[in-house]
């Protein structure tokens, strides 16, 4: 069983940058591809960044490419989501998420296993 906790969330102004952690409980998360999703109200989950057990491979979604960053520190079972140049758009509730069935990053939410209980981002324009 795999536990998730994100911590970062907060209000920043447009241009400003964030930094989500996701702590992972059980040392097999050290081995599963990690996700990070967004939900903003009224909206569908929508795929962000991915990134492989190893960290050697990483996947973005368009809207966040160039401006938002993927990482982990598998001694610390903790995946980041570094977020600069933020925008009003990127407000929402940002989820991490943990694929115990691949190593290799996917953007497909309901291929993930375990879920965060998700952390506010709220960017003032």
């Amino acid at each position: 069983q795999v536990q998730l906790v994100e911590s970062g969330g907060g209000l920043v102004q447009a241009g400003g940058s964030l930094r989500l952690s996701c702590a992972a409980t059980g040392r097999a998360a050290t081995t599963y591809a990690m996700g990070w999703f967004r939900q903003a109200p009224g909206k569908e989950r929508e795929f962000v960044a991915a990134i492989s057990w190893s960290g050697d491979s990483t996947y973005y979604a368009d809207s966040v490419k160039g401006r938002f960053t993927v990482s982990r520190d598998n001694a610390k079972n903790t995946v980041y989501l570094q977020m600069n140049s933020l925008k009003a758009e990127d407000t929402a509730v940002y989820y991490c998420a943990a694929d115990r069935d691949r190593s290799h990053p996917i953007r497909a939410w309901y291929e993930y296993d375990y879920w965060g209980q998700g952390t506010q981002v709220t960017v003032s324009s």
